[in-house]
């Protein structure tokens, strides 16, 4: 898939959350929408376009009341992290795509902070200089980090989980 095409099909709030749901469970789409109180029809159009740009997959079908319930997992984000050739990155490629995606983002942790608990928590915001090499290293640490959390994912509300919350976008910038 196009880095472009799944770009764009994360630059929807509520996208991100159903990401993020099925990161640590295999939902249908009755089950996303009980989850994040939408509606099955929302819930259902939102998972077929993650489907289709390749975000998430059927892992399994089941029949109920003579319909054909599919189980949608995300496992992607748990795949070992790989920083992106600068020609792969789309930000450069696309701009106004990489905008939509930043407001998903920014929404998203607007509804996130609201929710926030005691507890430990890194909060950072910076636009600054670095060697290359320094740079590449926090990346790479960065990467490293959310494939982690998104590989150790519990559904929601298992015993002993706790929910948590990271965004983070890393990015080389251009000049003014």
């Amino acid at each position: 898939m196009d880095p472009l095409e799944k770009l764009r099909a994360t630059a929807h709030p509520l996208r991100l959350r159903i990401l993020s749901l099925l990161t640590g469970a295999a939902m249908s789409a009755a089950e996303v929408a009980r989850e994040l109180d939408v509606t099955q029809a929302n819930a259902s159009y939102h998972l077929r376009l993650l489907e289709r740009a390749g975000l998430v997959r059927v892992v399994e079908r089941t029949r109920v009341r003579g319909g054909d319930a599919k189980r949608y997992r995300h496992e992607l984000s748990a795949e070992p992290f790989e920083r992106q050739r600068d020609s792969e990155a789309p930000p450069a490629s696309d701009p106004a795509s990489f905008q939509q995606y930043a407001a998903a983002l920014a929404t998203e942790l607007q509804r996130r902070a609201v929710l926030q608990a005691d507890g430990p928590r890194v909060s950072t915001d910076a636009e600054l200089w670095l060697d290359a090499e320094d740079w590449a290293s926090i990346v790479n640490a960065v990467g490293e980090a959310a494939t982690r959390m998104h590989a150790r994912a519990r559904p929601p509300r298992s015993a002993g989980a706790v929910r948590v919350s990271m965004t983070a976008v890393l990015f080389e910038m251009g000049r003014e």
